[in-house]
């Protein structure tokens, strides 16, 4: 594979938000959707496809892409051979014992010994692991394993196949279809569409992790997964807080001072909600289990009344207001504000 900066346009400086965006402008232009009918350019724009995703698959994750400008990875993601340089461990954890400070002579009359057949006759020297030691020349063939098997864990015995690699994508879900439970369809960089179960409690930027909806591997191991993040589209009405939603109702002067029955609107329909008289601006009347769902339950929904004046002057409304003035009534602010 080639060099991932290379792959998708970009220098060793770009930042995060540069690789975002190179990455999806590219994932856009070579969607293989765009070529439908034309099987030839349909499989160049799947193969250009998967060469983004897995630049990407690098360039995205922070610790990779350190991994990758260490030259500690190659552009798949694989370990690149450090050497013996010092004879210092170079495996990753896991991936066989480490080893230090190991006399360059002993190293040689392992490999001389496996030379001649694995026989003995060397001295009784002792290596040092990271995990402990062992002395020759009985653990010799442990120690070149060890050697080997830290080289990218690749050494014998390691049968597992490598997975494919993840892809990302985003949903747009609007407050109605968290409600209704709606399955909405979300479309992966790799050209597949699937339809997306939402977690009850779901949240604006939370990732969803659909396992084996990723990159297929090419050398026989597990596809690697989908990971899609949720983006709540925002409401003309409704204000989301958490499982709870918040909607201000405009009621006239009258409204608030008599009260009044009036129809509010929900994700599931309108319903009758009882404005008590003397009703100020800012007072929260609650409908309990008119919010979203979340891991337990049901939010509320919070109604807000905010009083509005009428735009046309009222001679009588004008009128009454100045009588109050004149009558010198106490003022709603209280005495802190004087």
């Amino acid at each position: 594979m080639r060099d991932p900066y290379d792959v998708l346009g970009l220098t060793r400086s770009a930042s995060e938000a540069e690789v975002k965006r190179a990455y999806r402008k590219l994932a856009k232009s070579n969607h293989p959707d765009s070529h439908a009918g034309d099987a030839k350019a349909e499989a160049r724009a799947q193969a250009k496809l998967s060469e983004i995703n897995g630049a990407y698959e690098i360039l995205g994750d922070k610790a990779k892409r350190a991994q990758f400008d260490r030259g500690e990875i190659d552009a798949e993601g694989k370990p690149r051979f450090q050497g013996f340089e010092g004879f210092r461990g170079g495996g990753q954890p896991g991936q066989g014992a480490g080893f230090e400070n190991v006399d360059p002579q002993a190293f040689a009359d392992i490999l001389s010994g496996f030379g001649r057949g694995g026989g003995g006759g060397g001295s009784s020297r002792t290596y040092r692991f990271t995990g402990g030691s062992r002395s020759s020349p009985g653990g010799q063939e442990d120690l070149l394993s060890s050697i080997l098997g830290g080289l990218g864990g690749r050494g014998r015995g390691s049968s597992a196949q490598p997975p494919g690699s993840d892809v990302r994508g985003e949903v747009a879900v609007t407050l109605e279809e968290i409600a209704d439970g709606t399955r909405p369809k979300v479309s992966l960089p790799t050209g597949k569409t699937v339809a997306l179960t939402l977690p009850r409690g779901v949240s604006d930027g939370q990732v969803i992790r659909l396992q084996g909806q990723g990159q297929a591997s090419v050398v026989g191991g597990a596809a690697g997964d989908a990971l899609v993040t949720v983006r709540i589209v925002p409401h003309p009405l409704f204000k989301l807080e958490g499982a709870d939603l918040r909607l201000d109702l405009p009621v006239s002067l009258d409204e608030a001072v008599l009260g009044a029955r009036i129809a509010v609107p929900t994700l599931s329909g309108q319903v009758n909600v009882t404005v008590p008289a003397h009703s100020s601006s800012g007072r929260v009347l609650r409908l309990k289990g008119k919010g979203l769902p979340k891991a337990s339950g049901q939010g509320d929904l919070l109604v807000t009344p905010r009083i509005v004046l009428p735009d046309n002057a009222d001679p009588e409304l004008d009128a009454l207001m100045q009588r109050w003035r004149e009558e010198g009534r106490s003022s709603p602010r209280g005495p802190a504000y004087d």
